[in-house]
């Protein structure tokens, strides 16, 4: 029986909502808010679809009559008005700024402009183009857990575990970002955590015998290339600092008089600052390396970039120039020479080596006590791990 304004006007919420039939498939939708909201049910290849046309009395019942009766022609003449009103909302989305890609590349400005490392930001964009041909244009709210791991299980296939694996927290980063933006509800990246392979622990290649360093040390000393490439290679192996660390290593940050390098919290791993003790030997490479280049901007600068500093690889190319492998040594191994050598030698305490490779301690509280605890057995620590250096290096 179909519906007249009086029955609309008149229809009460109650505790549930409740259906009020007007003919062919249109009914009204009466909410215990009160709210009543016009509806059709339509059935498009073999399944039910509805659509839904707005609230009474906002939509009228001649409207919503109308709309019907449109609907059902465009369905007789082969259409989907399902789908267009899908499409349609899409694109009002897409328009909006509300596509994953959108949301993500704000979410790394947004970062980058908080003090974000360069190199992070960069791995950040490097993240997003994995995951933009998969879900970057599409609606960040409309994204599941299946469409993200589709594009995710596409990068593990490739042999790129960790890359899946880092890909899936950038994601997640994103998504609670567009969940504090209003822009969706939920972080569908947050159930894929056990969905993907473990990647496969990685070690980096390192020297660990003290004969063996010597010998690589000797062969530093013998360097023929870039100045600036021999102060990185010669400091390396005194500082316990990553490779990215280092190259990013600015004049202002490094303290000759009080033979401090501080290093900013944008640049650690950990997101802490870090003070890294400089011995005798290490001022003085620095001071030298100063009176050549002078102390302003990067400490190592590029060769071939004016303003810029060294690549990430330098330091690693120029092993491989020395006849190193990266089977053998890496820019970063020098940190487990470091950490494997003080350690054997029963000199120091075990926190007052880890505080100097920079490790985060998982109780912040206790890291904020070993940071001011062990700074004296730290220098102390460096300039007798400088003196050890120079004695394998002399033979």
């Amino acid at each position: 029986m179909a519906l007249t304004d009086v029955q609309i006007r008149q229809a009460k919420p109650r505790d549930k909502e409740y259906k009020l039939a007007d003919g062919g498939g249109l009914y009204l939708l009466v909410r215990p808010s009160g709210s009543k909201l016009w509806k059709l049910k339509l059935r498009i290849k073999g399944l039910e679809q509805k659509l839904s046309f707005g609230t009474y009395p906002q939509i009228s019942l001649k409207e919503a009559r109308s709309r019907r009766d449109e609907a059902k022609l465009e369905l007789a003449r082969g259409g989907d008005p399902v789908q267009r009103r899908r499409n349609e909302k899409q694109t009002a989305m897409l328009s909006a700024g509300n596509r994953f890609e959108d949301v993500a590349e704000e979410f790394i400005a947004k970062r980058e402009a908080e003090g974000l490392a360069p190199s992070t930001v960069k791995k950040a964009k490097w993240f997003l183009d994995l995951l933009r041909v998969g879900i970057g244009k599409r609606p960040i709210a409309e994204i599941t857990p299946q469409d993200l791991l589709l594009v995710l299980k596409k990068v593990e296939r490739q042999g790129k575990r960790e890359s899946a694996k880092r890909a899936r927290s950038f994601a997640s980063r994103v998504f609670r970002y567009g969940v504090a933006t209003g822009r969706c509800s939920a972080d569908p990246a947050q159930p894929l955590q056990g969905a993907l392979v473990a990647p496969v622990p990685k070690h980096y290649a390192a020297i660990l015998e003290p004969e063996e360093l010597g010998i690589l040390l000797r062969a530093i000393e013998g360097f023929d290339g870039y100045p600036i490439t021999k102060f990185a290679l010669r400091i390396t192996p005194h500082v316990f600092v990553r490779p990215g660390e280092l190259r990013l290593a600015k004049w202002d940050e490094i303290d000759l008089e009080k033979s401090e390098w501080r290093i900013p919290a944008g640049r650690m791993k950990a997101r802490r600052p870090h003070t890294v003790p400089l011995s005798r030997q290490v001022s003085a490479m620095f001071e030298e390396l100063r009176s050549l280049l002078g102390n302003n901007g990067f400490v190592f600068r590029s060769l071939h970039a004016r303003g810029r500093p060294m690549s990430e690889n330098t330091v690693n190319q120029a092993l491989r120039r020395l006849g190193y492998g990266g089977s053998e040594m890496t820019a970063h191994g020098f940190r487990s020479t470091a950490s494997t050598l003080l350690n054997e030698s029963g000199l120091w305490s075990a926190d007052a080596i880890e505080r100097s490779l920079a490790h985060q301690d998982v109780n912040a509280i206790r890291g904020i006590y070993h940071r001011g605890a062990h700074w004296d057995e730290r220098v102390e620590m460096a300039q007798w791990w400088s003196d050890y250096l120079d004695e394998l290096r002399e033979g």
